[in-house]
């Protein structure tokens, strides 16, 4: 597997880091991603993310959960295993409604949770790529893949640099 190189701008301050990513933008300079200890209110739109679209897979498993439900409640009830219970009709309507309700919210959950590790990569026995182990800690860390700019190494140095970086590194993964 061949090897990648990343140059690494290494931060102190989440508000230093902010106003580098759009630095290092204005200059033409695609960045790979930027790692934080935490989350930065802003990052998103100032690395030029789109909106996620979680809301798409947490309607389908919600409508799923809901439909199951309502199987689920009208056969026991009304076909497998009917019950007259005061003289109500075997499929009750309002009595289902708290299953439905739970059922939806459970696979809505479930769903959005499988598919966002499925799209980052985050199943069992992934091997995650850590720039820096102070990412984890207090540092922030911004990684820019060499090969995917047209911008010379010396010159992404010095745009980190100049942004505000306390240390500017080279790594190969």
């Amino acid at each position: 597997m061949a090897s990648k190189k990343y140059i690494l701008g290494v931060f102190n301050d989440d508000e230093d880091v902010l106003h580098a990513v759009s630095d290092v933008r204005e200059k033409g300079i695609k960045i790979h991603e930027v790692y934080s200890p935490f989350a930065i209110h802003g990052l998103d739109a100032a690395l030029g993310y789109p909106r996620a679209r979680m809301g798409v897979p947490a309607f389908l498993f919600g409508i799923t959960g809901t439909s199951l439900a309502f199987l689920l409640t009208f056969w026991t009830m009304g076909y497998d295993w009917p019950m007259n219970i005061g003289g109500k009709n075997f499929i009750p309507f309002p009595t289902n409604i708290p299953i439905v309700f739970e059922l939806t919210v459970l696979l809505s959950a479930y769903g959005m949770s499988f598919v966002f590790f499925g799209m980052e990569g985050l199943f069992p026995g992934a091997k995650p790529v850590i720039f820096d182990e102070r990412i984890t800690d207090d540092k922030f860390v911004m990684a820019i893949e060499v090969d995917k700019n047209v911008v010379s190494e010396e010159d992404i140095f010095d745009v980190l640099k100049k942004s505000g970086a306390t240390e500017v590194n080279v790594k190969e993964i």
